[in-house]
């Protein structure tokens, strides 16, 4: 890793015959200086410029839903490693993975199962910050915070939390039982059931207290969700649309994602109304939902796939978009690679990014592949080797 605390940027020439541009691939040589695309000079190989040989050129990835951090904070139940260290070694991992810019999830709100590292909220947060301080993370570090809306006091540590920290996205969740991701309650059984020791009076008990306590206070909390992020000017995004009328509030809401919708009837829905449908690569790289939804790769041969999320896996983000480079509907891999480069870029507001295109910042990714299988090999941001 060549990055120090002073170093911002970067210059380099690079010559591939597969540069992969937002629309089409050509053979080019990529010049960066200062940290941003210079020029794109097809058809010629720049005597200085480094030759990447048969590897491939593309964007780096951008990611906008990974709670990868929580299993490097919390690896084991009941054990919370170095905050700081725990840092430094998911960015490393992240960038190993093509990834230039990450949205680090972080979850404010509980639903009661305190499986989650959500009381490392804080933690977390301040980690990251030192860390950023240092000018030794390999990736470009933003926040997503994901809120679930049935969870007590949560518009006030929401407001608290973005008085301290640069949040860029929010996400809408509520996972009360019977609706949305678990609209099928035996769903939720079934993952409690291999979670806890809870029995099913235990169970039933559990989620008749969720069910009461959405009813109570869901809606407002949402109204004061929504009222914080557009008050500050940071993107929405749904969760788990599973319903028409799901959309419909969506809409209503100005969101502008629709992370992991359930159903083909809301992924058509949400694209057709111009929000950007967001999918887990997991999802496309197993070849399906892992708890029975709907599977990504049909509704990307449906074309109503925008974005993809590594969510659990950081490598399954290029792994999942060379995957849709086949699928007829994305366009081929320019089409497939703009759901993790682009199109999440656009969707945030972060037009400086996302595409190898002149004044764009050099965020770029080398990529060999072994059969079908795409291998990251060097990564730069903004013209500096991270990876």
């Amino acid at each position: 890793m060549t990055m120090s605390p002073s170093d911002d940027t970067g210059s380099l020439a690079l010559f591939s015959r597969r540069v992969v541009l937002a629309d089409r691939e050509v053979i080019a040589t990529v010049v960066v200086e200062n940290g941003l695309i210079a020029a794109i000079e097809e058809e010629r190989q720049r005597p200085e410029a480094i030759d990447l040989g048969e590897d491939l050129l593309i964007p780096g990835l951008v990611e906008l839903h990974t709670d990868h951090l929580e299993p490097h904070y919390q690896p084991r139940p009941k054990v919370h490693w170095e905050p700081l260290s725990a840092v430094f070694a998911y960015d490393a991992q992240i960038a190993t993975s093509g990834i230039t810019t990450v949205f680090d999830s972080l979850r404010i709100g509980t639903d009661d199962d305190r499986m989650t590292a959500a009381d490392g909220l804080l933690v977390l947060s301040e980690a990251i910050e030192a860390a950023k301080v240092t000018g030794l993370l390999r990736a470009d570090h933003h926040t997503h915070l994901r809120c679930e809306i049935p969870s007590r006091g949560v518009v006030e540590e929401a407001g608290a939390y973005l008085a301290r920290f640069d949040v860029r996205l929010m996400s809408l969740m509520d996972h009360t039982p019977g609706q949305r991701q678990f609209r099928d309650e035996e769903k939720l059984r079934t993952y409690y059931r291999g979670k806890t020791g809870l029995t099913e009076a235990d169970l039933d008990r559990l989620f008749d207290n969720r069910r009461a306590r959405a009813a109570e206070i869901g809606e407002p909390n949402k109204r004061g969700l929504v009222a914080l992020a557009h008050e500050r000017g940071i993107a929405l995004a749904s969760h788990d649309d599973t319903l028409e009328d799901h959309v419909a509030e969506s809409l209503a809401d100005r969101v502008s994602i629709a992370e992991f919708p359930t159903t083909v009837e809301a992924a058509k829905a949400s694209h057709g109304a111009g929000i950007a449908v967001l999918m887990g690569a997991p999802n496309v790289v197993r070849g399906g939902s892992h708890s029975g939804n709907v599977s990504a790769v049909d509704l990307a041969a449906r074309g109503m796939l925008d974005i993809l999320s590594s969510d659990y896996v950081p490598i399954s983000l290029i792994q999942g978009a060379f995957a849709l480079g086949a699928v007829e509907a994305m366009g081929g891999l320019p089409g497939a690679l703009r759901t993790v480069t682009k199109t999440p870029a656009d969707a945030t507001g972060m037009t400086d990014r996302g595409e190898i295109a002149i004044g764009r910042r050099g965020d770029l990714v080398r990529v060999a592949l072994i059969g079908e299988q795409p291998v990251v090999r060097q990564v730069w941001r903004t013209g500096l080797r991270v990876a």
